[in-house]
């Protein structure tokens, strides 16, 4: 049995997993191994330091699989924002056929990706603001539910709600995004009209993701409570995964006058990256979902996507069907 979606034959993959565009987990190794693996790897542009190096490492994935792959590139305002023009011109100089969008007025970049034929997903946290990227053009929607790492929005809604609202009124294909990582995930998603899962938090716990072996166990020892909401003071709500950073972040945040300045020093992304790359969980940001509750193990990516798939498929198959046959014949 082969779990076929929209979302599979518009991308060209063979199961309708995505791995999400996560900085500086999003790179050639990880990206590859998903794909070789049947779902759609994400190579995250702006983890590379310039839009050439962008440029060497989609050869170096290139090298590394030849099945299908993308490239994340997320717009976020800013004072001195990144050269956004130059990363997308890479990306399709470069000849990538699949890009995810996520962030602030994506407009500019998805006429551009789309006057040159590249597949567009964008991924948001509300149906209002999938409904504005339908009619903008992009060619598939990642919805990110309440329980994801990264930022969840403002309207706090989880994904049991946020999916089939979503798939009621949108035309193009979906993706869920949020609390997945398994097969029980997987199978909910496609009930509730989605056409695939994206999952971040969990190929950060995979073989392959390219981070210290010690955030790895650190997210397989968490449960579903080992999460902080930061930012929230902020309106830029972001979800981390518990430690001392966080924690002191959530307890700066609540004091009465609290401003951005008094928690910048701990949020940089370099202090996020330290933590990543040495194992230093109290160096910064490690920024996780819900899910950690239900991660496990540390799998290679074809083990673990071929895990899902089949599970799925056993709840589709045998678990589901046998209480529709257990119903017909009473």
């Amino acid at each position: 049995m082969t779990l076929r979606t929209r979302f599979t034959d518009l991308v060209g993959i063979e199961h309708p997993v995505v791995q999400g565009g996560m900085m500086w987990v999003g790179r050639a190794e990880l990206a590859a191994a998903v794909s070789n693996a049947g779902g759609l790897g994400i190579l995250t542009a702006l983890t590379q330091p310039t839009p050439g190096d962008l440029r060497r490492e989609i050869d170096r994935c290139r090298a590394l699989t030849d099945k299908p792959f993308g490239v994340n590139l997320t717009i976020l305002p800013s004072v001195s924002p990144p050269p956004y023009a130059e990363y997308r011109k890479a990306i399709i100089d470069s000849g990538v056929t699949i890009v995810e969008t996520a962030g602030h007025r994506p407009q500019e970049h998805v006429e551009d990706f789309k006057a040159h034929g590249v597949t567009v997903i964008h991924k948001c946290t509300a149906v209002r603001h999938a409904l504005s990227a339908e009619r903008m053009g992009v060619d598939a929607i990642s919805i990110d539910g309440f329980e994801c790492a990264g930022h969840p929005g403002e309207d706090d809604i989880p994904g049991l709600i946020l999916i089939p609202a979503a798939a009621d009124k949108l035309t193009i294909p979906m993706i869920a995004s949020g609390g997945f990582g398994d097969g029980r995930g997987l199978a909910a998603a496609l009930a509730l009209g989605a056409d695939g899962i994206n999952m971040g938090t969990r190929f950060c716990a995979t073989v392959e993701a390219p981070i210290h072996e010690r955030v790895k166990q650190f997210i397989v020892d968490n449960d579903e409570r080992g999460t902080n909401l930061i930012f929230r003071k902020f309106h830029n709500t972001g979800r981390v995964a518990k430690n001392s950073v966080s924690d002191q972040v959530v307890e700066i945040s609540a004091r009465d006058g609290a401003v951005f300045e008094d928690i910048r020093p701990l949020v940089s992304g370099a202090k996020g990256r330290t933590a990543l790359e040495t194992g230093d969980l109290d160096a910064g940001l490690v920024w996780a979902g819900q899910v950690q509750g239900l991660i496990h193990d540390i799998p290679t990516c074809a083990e673990l996507i071929g895990r899902i798939v089949h599970d799925a498929e056993s709840i589709i198959v045998s678990r589901l069907a046998g209480m529709v046959a257990k119903t017909v014949t009473a």
